[in-house]
């Protein structure tokens, strides 16, 4: 037993370097700053008891009548600290209540001047409560014409305050030119200016007319984020319209609703595009918060089939471990489906053989700006982005294939190899 007797339940008995934590065991990572006057030790204790069943007072509880849920810290390395969690603290399938113990009070204790999650690893008693991805990365050759090259994306520019005739005539163009999927941004779902069920009608019906011109797949990535009964009212309406992906932007909606929307897109057949607006907010300092790596397992263990990731430094974003976390996406997780990572963020034509070569071709390549902002317009703009893919999948520089390729040679005079900010 870690607890005390029925004097009470001392932090000390949070903290066992000598424990080796069980297969059904959640253990996480975390990096500390302890507190001015709280040693590694001491403050390792007081994360394990208040993400678990501890408490800063004494308390008289009777073992007999108390299950052993506590959580011990079990390993010290420099900042770094190891915490095991037992499988039987967590309701199973509700990642909402994991999330509030082991990022939950912890993130703002006194004890520590700092905290960041990590990582997890997952045991399969946890991970069996979720069903993981639906498609996952087969999207690219189930429900598109991809192959092994990468999937194309872009998102309608300006990203918001286009009219519903303008935001389909975008896409068509688009798709006509060569990409795969046409996106809305993460701020766009149902205003006046541009209404959710117009956009879906004519944005499929622009996908429809692509399809027959070029006899590839092609599909729409709409957003339908929103209040959680209202996002599986817009799923089904997507399904009704014969559309096969939706976007959510997973962490402001809420994990709980992503979970409420995979399932209502199970019965449909439907895709789960996961948009990561706010991630920053948790992960873009070092010292403090939740690693990116961490909700890309969340996200997963959800059940999205593709999310943002990164683009490892290339587009306009803060670097952060894409690499990473792509390979965790796409590793074995219990026989969960891998997920298919989306590299997006000032990406343009003339990155595009760095990103392939660092992030692989296993990937979503979108591009906004990167493609609308191409001098001869949308249609060039994509063919200039397929056109990079192309060359770079053959093994040939973009500048000798650009030779023969006039689109892309404009989209490098113009960009060159440079990564905007």
């Amino acid at each position: 037993m870690r607890f005390g007797t029925m004097t009470g339940i001392e932090y000390d008995d949070f903290l066992d370097l000598e424990y080796e934590p069980a297969a059904t065991d959640l253990t996480c990572e975390f990096t500390i700053d302890p507190a001015a006057d709280m040693s590694m030790e001491a403050a390792a204790s007081r994360v394990a008891s208040e993400s678990s069943n501890g408490t800063w007072a004494a308390l008289h509880v009777d073992e007999d009548e108390l299950t052993d849920l506590g959580a011990v810290a079990c390993e010290i390395d420099g900042t770094e600290i190891t915490v095991a969690y037992p499988a039987a603290l967590f309701e199973a399938g509700s990642m909402p209540q994991i999330l509030s113990c082991i990022a939950g009070n912890i993130l703002g204790m006194k004890a520590v001047d700092s905290i960041r999650l990590e990582d997890c690893h997952w045991p399969e008693s946890i991970v069996s409560g979720f069903p993981g991805p639906q498609f996952g990365t087969s999207v690219a050759h189930e429900k598109l014409d991809a192959g092994e090259r990468p999937v194309l994306a872009t998102v309608p520019k300006p990203k918001v305050g286009l009219s519903t005739a303008a935001h389909a005539d975008i896409g068509e163009e688009a798709w006509l030119g060569g990409v795969d999927l046409l996106k809305d941004d993460e701020n766009l779902t149902d205003q006046e200016f541009n209404p959710f069920e117009d956009r879906l009608t004519e944005s499929l019906a622009a996908r429809d007319r692509a399809q027959e011109a070029t006899g590839e797949r092609k599909d729409y990535l709409v957003n339908v984020t929103a209040e959680t009964n209202e996002m599986v009212e817009r799923v089904d309406l997507v399904a009704e319209h014969g559309g096969g992906f939706v976007m959510v932007d997973v962490i402001t909606a809420g994990w709980a609703a992503v979970q409420s929307v995979r399932e209502r897109c199970e019965e449909h057949g439907l895709a789960i595009h996961a948009h990561r607006a706010m991630h920053a907010a948790f992960d873009r300092l070092e010292h403090h918060g939740v690693s990116m790596r961490v909700i890309a397992q969340i996200a997963r263990l959800c059940g999205v089939d593709h999310i943002h990731t990164g683009t490892a430094g290339l587009g306009k974003l803060a670097n952060e471990d894409t690499p990473g976390i792509n390979e965790w996406l796409t590793g074995e997780c219990h026989g969960l489906k891998p997920v298919l990572p989306v590299a997006s963020g000032g990406l343009h034509p003339g990155v595009v053989d760095q990103l392939l070569d660092t992030l692989g071709t296993d990937i979503i390549v979108q591009a906004g700006g990167g493609i609308h902002g191409h001098p001869d317009g949308t249609h060039a703009g994509a063919k200039a982005l397929r056109q990079s893919v192309d060359a770079s999948m053959a093994g040939e520089s973009l500048e000798d294939y650009a030779d023969d390729h006039s689109e892309l040679a404009t989209a490098l005079e113009k960009w060159g190899a440079e990564t905007p900010r």
